[in-house]
């Protein structure tokens, strides 16, 4: 097996690496922002901290399905 068949069926472009990579950055676009900033106001934090953190998390979301578009994981 070559080193281009052995990519192909393991790591990112298996169809499982790729369906839990987009999921994963979802996760992180939408729920990161939602609840993560819920959680830690809970566990009374402070809530300007709680909001920069969401809105880090929602950057870091958006940038990795970027990312996964650009590698072609993600057909936009």
């Amino acid at each position: 097996m070559t080193e281009e068949e052995n990519l192909s069926t393991t790591g990112i472009y298996s169809k499982f690496g790729r369906i839990s990579l987009v999921v994963l950055s979802m996760l992180i676009m939408f729920a990161g922002p939602t609840y993560v900033p819920y959680l830690m106001t809970k566990a009374h934090v402070d809530l300007g901290a709680a909001e920069a953190v969401g809105g880090v998390l929602f950057i870091v979301g958006i940038a990795s399905m970027l990312f996964l578009a650009q590698k072609k994981i993600l057909k936009i």
